[in-house]
């Protein structure tokens, strides 16, 4: 198994705490209404802590897929989320499984910066492709400002 990594970082208006209970904490109830695609986020294993696996199924062009992801670590005090995708129809087949460890700090503008640090598993002497990599960012990126998007246009959140 090769492991290829990288690190990103990225900026939002939103204060940790509020970003952190949206990204963390209220994900599954924000992500399906926010990506038109995702029709459904549901436990399939696990009580909602570490250990869990979780179905995200989505609809792209008329094909339903879906993937796995496992909570590996949560980490309250300082907003701190690590996950893995471990499965699914919607995981690239050179993969064997993708980990995020994700924290959130405060921003010099009274924002967050949203630190994040990828590592992908590629079954076998595969070598990870750099479209693989750049799909994987844009969705992790599109996902955040799609969070953030429902967070500001919702003030009462």
């Amino acid at each position: 198994m090769g492991v290829f990594s990288f690190d990103d970082e990225l900026h939002s208006t939103i204060v940790p705490a509020k970003l952190y209970k949206a990204l963390a904490k209220d994900a599954d109830d924000i992500v399906p209404k926010v990506i038109e695609a995702i029709q459904s986020v549901e436990i399939v294993e696990g009580n909602g802590g570490p250990g869990t696996i979780k179905k995200l199924t989505a609809v792209h062009g008329g094909k339903t897929s879906y993937v796995l992801h496992k909570l590996d670590a949560i980490d309250e005090a300082n907003f701190g989320y690590n996950y893995s995708l471990v499965g699914g129809t919607d995981v690239d087949e050179s993969l064997e499984k993708v980990t995020f460890e994700t924290k959130i700090v405060a921003g010099p503008s009274g924002g967050s910066i949203v630190k994040i640090s990828v590592k992908y598993h590629t079954k076998g002497d595969l070598v990870l492709s750099d479209a693989v990599r750049d799909e994987t960012k844009a969705k992790g990126t599109g996902l955040l400002k799609a969070i953030e998007g429902y967070v500001l246009a919702n003030p009462d959140y």
